[in-house]
């Protein structure tokens, strides 16, 4: 589910513009966000792609948790401080989930 989130938002801003920036609020380094986007696109097809190997599943679940905390230390960090749009705080309450989430299936692995 983390891996096609982080697809699906990560090409968002390629699709159009105009509409990630009226969910996200106006962006002044274009280049910036499209580098982002690609990131997380990126960092979504490894954690969709199938892991063989016990090397690769660990990989793979350190690039989820690690992926998540950055993106929610960023989220709450810019967004309490009114330089990103609230609508990010809900992006931080997900990535979130994702790391409990990952955290459980570690207790009960």
């Amino acid at each position: 589910m983390q891996g096609a989130y982080y697809i699906a938002t990560g090409i968002a801003p390629f699709l159009s513009r105009r509409l990630f920036e009226r969910v996200t609020g106006p962006k002044s380094e274009w280049w910036l966000v499209q580098m982002v986007g690609l990131l997380a696109v990126t960092n979504g097809l490894v954690l969709v792609a199938p892991t063989r190997g016990k090397g690769a599943r660990r990989a793979a679940s350190r690039l989820a948790v690690l992926s998540a905390l950055s993106f929610c230390i960023i989220d709450v960090y810019y967004a309490s401080r009114k330089r990103i749009s609230p609508i990010y705080l809900a992006d931080a309450a997900l990535e979130a989930s994702f790391i409990a989430a990952a955290a459980m299936a570690k207790r009960f692995a």
